[in-house]
């Protein structure tokens, strides 16, 4: 996918100046920088939740800049907001169907193989199976109502929502803020095994440190810019960049 010199915001307020950022198949990319950076908006851009004035949004052969959210998970991309991403009063299994929606339009267009595009009933089903082996506490809770589960197995609940989609991209907006850090430790880890799985990430975290550790690549925004771009890696090492934009401390 690719955000190309991207000016966006709300209603007459700029947010976002000329950001441009890609990310290929498969890639765990964090979108980092200091509070009020635009990291946020930068995903709800991508998504269509703000007036953009300039520049394109692509994924994969499509133009998705002036499509709206409504339409945006038809092509394969997946938005888990920070709060409200699950319907509190349906059971975790209802949450979850809510993707075959997207799922069989998706796969009688063909985008999802020949086999979904045959029977896509069944691949929704064979998919819903994945998902419950890759979250085993989602499975243990399916007759629960959402709104019981711990703020943990709540985002889970919401990636697992997104993944039934089968996505090509997946945006992720600071999915482990307010959790415990063991819990927050295990989303990072269904993270990990998203983006192995071939699916893009775009993660936007208030932990820099540990995102980068696990991303491939990184962008720093400083003030609705692009400050840096680069490998986690350098970024990481980088003796000055963490202490300026990332509040991180050099190593001894």
């Amino acid at each position: 996918m690719r955000v190309l010199e991207v000016y966006a915001g709300y209603g007459k307020l700029e947010i976002l100046h000329g950001v441009s950022i890609s990310a290929d198949p498969g890639e765990l990319v964090a979108i980092v920088g200091p509070n009020g950076s635009g990291k946020s908006t930068l995903l709800k851009t991508i998504f269509g939740f703000t007036t953009i004035y300039r520049g394109k949004i692509i994924v994969g052969n499509w133009d998705l800049t002036r499509v709206p959210p409504s339409k945006k998970p038809y092509y394969g991309l997946a938005y888990v907001p920070q709060l409200g991403n699950v319907f509190s009063r349906l059971t975790v299994e209802e949450n979850l169907k809510l993707s075959k929606i997207v799922y069989v339009a998706r796969a009688k267009s063909g985008q999802l193989g020949e086999e979904a595009k045959r029977d896509p009933d069944r691949m929704f089903e064979k998919k819903l199976q994945e998902i419950y082996e890759m979250f085993p506490i989602l499975y243990e809770r399916r007759w629960q109502k959402a709104g019981t589960l711990s703020g943990g197995e709540r985002q889970m609940l919401a990636i697992a929502r997104a993944l039934l989609m089968e996505p090509r991209v997946i945006m992720l907006d600071e999915p482990t803020a307010a959790l415990a850090p063991k819990v927050a430790e295990e989303i990072f880890r269904k993270i990990v095994e998203i983006a192995r799985s071939g699916v893009t990430v775009l993660l936007v975290e208030q932990n820099a440190k540990r995102a980068l550790e696990i991303a491939d690549k990184g962008y720093i925004l400083v003030q609705g810019q692009v400050a840096y771009e680069g490998s986690a890696k350098e970024i990481l090492a980088h003796p000055e960049l963490g202490k300026l934009y990332l509040g991180l401390l050099p190593k001894a």
